[in-house]
């Protein structure tokens, strides 16, 4: 049954768009979150009665939840916190990402047994909440947009509780090829595909993630053809662009500035090299997660001193390694290496007056915008990506024209690798070269990449993604 208040256009997604922290007075402070979908939905407001469906996430956003606090448009969930971190934590992040990501070291994992049931029944019993709360949220007949690979199974509950819904599934990960989403139990994939299956629209970043999705349904489900083995569900593209109208306004704010500042005294100068005199930059903007490749591309940059030692004093490394799911043993490990070859290289080359590589790992949005102001390169070098906005956010906000090296593993290799130097994430060697090609051009042609790479990120930008989908699956909604 509908609620009295019912929604016509509803979003699910495992992180909401504001957060709730508890001080040690037992005050409440919130927090706006930004991004794609919050930009997204913003689109539609004013326009229709719209819902944003969440999970509490910590201890301030359980308080809330309890305390009866919420902002206009948001329902968050306070599931239990066992339950979430086993879902979350133990399935989400440990088994999906890993498949999608093909991240496995297969002679040791996965091991699929007894405890991993045990979490899988979490998974279950937490994509139950979220289907059960739309249900009981959602208008006659209203749109339903589920985000991302926490909730796959959201759209095949949500189906049964209420078979009136427009709904749509959408991934922000790649997709694995069926010969690797074959590692999973027979059931558990089949599962998989049928709850996403349940939606009207199942999209996906490119049409490479989509056809491997595709063909996982062949491959596990049986039929021939897309429509048999995808049954009723249109399978969609949609690119997400970078926000420029935001991105340029944001990095040029007073905060940005100061940053700006003291990455250019850390950088250095006197090489003539880059502008204003400072030494050249590379930079990458990542969290630290094992697919993002980051360790492969400090190797990288340690062997473009090796074999080409004439760029030692002359350009600086700056990483920006941001934690991430720091409470799983393999994320704090990856972290450690990160750092333990950047502490090397420094040890081999630094000067008195020359540090090759700067390392952050205090995430800092606005140090990041003037990085990528100030970035003579940009390495993007994942092993694997669903789309990664850095590689479409650097060319818009660049102040000078930034050259982009770019793995062919990820998404936006789709729209970018024209103008980009494109790398195999694997070979330490190739990218080395790339990053000494990218140094090495011409300012006239890097600015013209530079520029042709911002105009084909900003094609689509977040409000555009959620109404082209929104619009697909139902029209009037987006109309009012």
């Amino acid at each position: 049954m509908a609620s009295p208040h019912a929604a016509r256009v509803l979003v699910a997604s495992n992180r909401g768009p504001v957060s709730y922290t508890l001080r040690d007075d037992g005050e409440l402070t919130s927090k706006r979150g930004g991004g794609g979908l919050v930009s997204g939905l913003s689109a539609i407001e004013g326009n229709a009665e719209s819902l944003w469906v969440c999970a509490a996430l910590g201890d301030g956003d359980r308080a809330a939840v309890r305390r009866g606090v919420a902002e206009d448009g948001v329902r968050m969930l306070d599931i239990d916190p066992e339950v979430h971190a086993d879902a979350y934590n133990g399935i989400a992040n440990s088994v999906l990402w890993f498949v999608h990501h093909m991240l496995y070291q297969t002679p040791l994992e996965p091991v699929f047994d007894a405890e991993f049931r045990r979490r899988w029944d979490a998974f279950r019993t937490y994509n139950r909440a979220f289907a059960d709360a739309l249900a009981a949220e959602a208008a006659e007949g209203a749109a339903v947009l589920v985000q991302d690979y926490h909730l796959c199974l959201v759209p095949g509950i949500l189906r049964e509780l209420r078979p009136d819904l427009r709904i749509a599934h959408f991934s922000h990960t790649p997709w694995a090829p069926p010969e690797y989403f074959r590692l999973l139990p027979d059931d558990i994939g089949a599962e998989l595909l049928r709850g996403i299956l349940g939606a009207d629209r199942a999209g996906f970043l490119t049409q490479r993630w989509a056809d491997a999705f595709t063909a996982c349904c062949t491959a596990v489900l049986g039929g021939t053809g897309d429509t048999a083995s995808t049954g009723g569900t249109t399978i969609a593209v949609h690119g997400l662009g970078a926000d420029a109208d935001f991105l340029r306004k944001r990095s040029h704010e007073p905060d940005v500035d100061e940053r700006m500042a003291a990455l250019r005294e850390r950088i250095g100068g006197g090489t003539g090299e880059g502008p204003d005199g400072r030494r050249k930059t590379i930079v990458r903007v990542d969290r630290t997660e094992l697919s993002k490749n980051i360790v492969r591309g400090l190797l990288a940059y340690r062997e473009l001193l090796d074999t080409r030692p004439e760029w030692r004093g002359r350009v600086v490394h700056m990483a920006f390694a941001y934690p991430s799911r720091q409470d799983l043993a393999v994320y704090r490990d990856y972290m450690a290496e990160v750092e333990r070859v950047a502490d090397e290289i420094n040890s081999r080359y630094a000067t008195a007056d020359w540090t090759p590589v700067a390392l952050y790992l205090k995430d800092d949005f606005a140090r990041s915008l003037g990085a990528y102001r100030l970035a003579d390169v940009a390495l993007v070098n994942p092993i694997r990506d669903g789309m990664n906005l850095v590689a479409k956010e650097v060319p818009v906000v660049t102040d000078h024209g930034c050259a982009l090296v770019l793995s062919r593993e990820a998404g936006a290799y789709e729209e970018l690798g024209r103008d980009a130097i494109t790398v195999n994430p694997y070979d330490v060697s190739a990218t080395a070269a790339a990053l000494h090609e990218a140094l090495t051009l011409p300012d006239g042609e890097r600015a013209e990449r530079s520029e042709r790479l911002a105009a084909a990120a900003t094609a689509l930008p977040p409000q555009r993604w959620f109404l082209d989908q929104l619009n697909a699956l139902d029209p009037a909604a987006a109309t009012g």
